[in-house]
């Protein structure tokens, strides 16, 4: 066995690097993923949205069960004064007592003021009721706001854990790249986009889009361009770091317009205006769900909050699948 010459043993195999085709798998399989977690953000979104809302309202509700319970016990104190009146008044009616009056003014003075507490005694009975039926009433709101409550919790944690799920996927793909085959990856993704932007330009359509921005929207362009650089962080609305529906909805915060919260409430709620008629500071929704916002900025340009791992940066309005456009300060006709 000694006499046997030693084989050279074979240097192990090097990764070979990932060719375009499967880097484009890969990019798909990215892109699809962080699709799934945006889309599960603005589900998170919404559902801590309603959350606070329907927390404000148990409080409002405890605040007014508070007051009622205030104006039942005085209620209770008169009706108890009342009682202890007519107590100390003996056991003879009043009603008698009048009819046994030798003194006719007496008389008719005893049965006036009879008439009012009668009157007032009636009338403190049924604000007595009144005010119970509002307490039952509060309890009944109180107890569907407590499950409507429970309801958005359990959506909001659902939703979480699929977001994480997809982020933590995600990045596992793209953590298996060496760093040139990273460095690829993000070429071919702003390829793709350069591609679809080129498309989009090269179809005419900034021929017909030259709507000057109103005074809000250049407020509204001013904020969101000001975030530039800053990163991407799902549920995020400020001021370090957005998620791609809270910066727009900080934009237009900044220029004085309240508008929803998440993308897809955004596409529903905010009035819409053709691609061709939009200006500075109107929003962009992007694929058929309406998971994607950005706020076009003029020159066929957004500012985006695009996806976790990245900032907040310009783009081409047409680097990804246009939905439509939504208008925050749109006046009705």
């Amino acid at each position: 066995m000694l006499s046997v010459p030693d084989r050279a043993l074979a240097a192990p195999d090097k990764p070979e690097p990932r060719s375009t085709k499967r880097l484009e798998e890969v990019h798909q399989q990215v892109e699809s993923l962080y699709r799934q977690a945006e889309a599960a953000t603005d589900a998170y979104n919404l559902a801590r949205g309603k959350q606070l809302a329907q927390q404000k309202t148990i409080v409002r509700i405890a605040r007014d069960v508070a007051r009622t319970k205030k104006e039942m016990a005085a209620l209770k104190r008169q009706v108890g004064a009342m009682a202890a009146a007519q107590y100390r008044g003996g056991s003879v009616p009043a009603e008698w007592k009048l009819v046994l009056s030798d003194d006719p003014q007496d008389l008719m003075r005893g049965i006036d003021l009879a008439r009012k507490g009668q009157q007032a005694a009636r009338g403190v009975i049924g604000r007595l009721a009144q005010t119970q039926a509002t307490l039952d009433r509060y309890a009944d709101s109180a107890s569907q706001e407590w499950v409507r409550l429970d309801a958005s919790r359990s959506r909001k944690a659902a939703a979480q854990k699929l977001i994480k799920a997809k982020l933590a996927k995600a990045k596992k793909l793209e953590s298996k790249l060496k760093k040139d085959e990273q460095e690829r990856l993000r070429k071919l993704e702003e390829r793709k986009a350069r591609l679809a932007q080129e498309k989009w330009v090269g179809s005419g359509i900034l021929d017909d889009i030259d709507g000057k921005a109103s005074s809000a929207g250049k407020r509204a362009v001013e904020f969101a361009t000001a975030q530039i650089g800053k990163d991407y962080v799902w549920g995020a609305e400020g001021p370090d770091t957005f998620d791609c529906s809270g910066l727009t909805l900080k934009a237009w915060a900044a220029a004085g317009r309240p508008i929803p919260r998440t993308s897809q409430e955004q596409w529903r709620q905010l009035p819409r205006v053709a691609v061709e008629d939009m200006r500075p500071g109107d929003l962009i929704i992007y694929f058929k769900d309406a998971t994607h916002v950005g706020m076009y900025v003029g020159k066929g340009t957004i500012v985006h909050a695009p996806r976790p791992g990245r900032q907040v940066t310009l783009a081409g309005a047409g680097s990804m699948p246009i939905l439509g456009v939504v208008r925050p300060d749109k006046t009705a006709h």
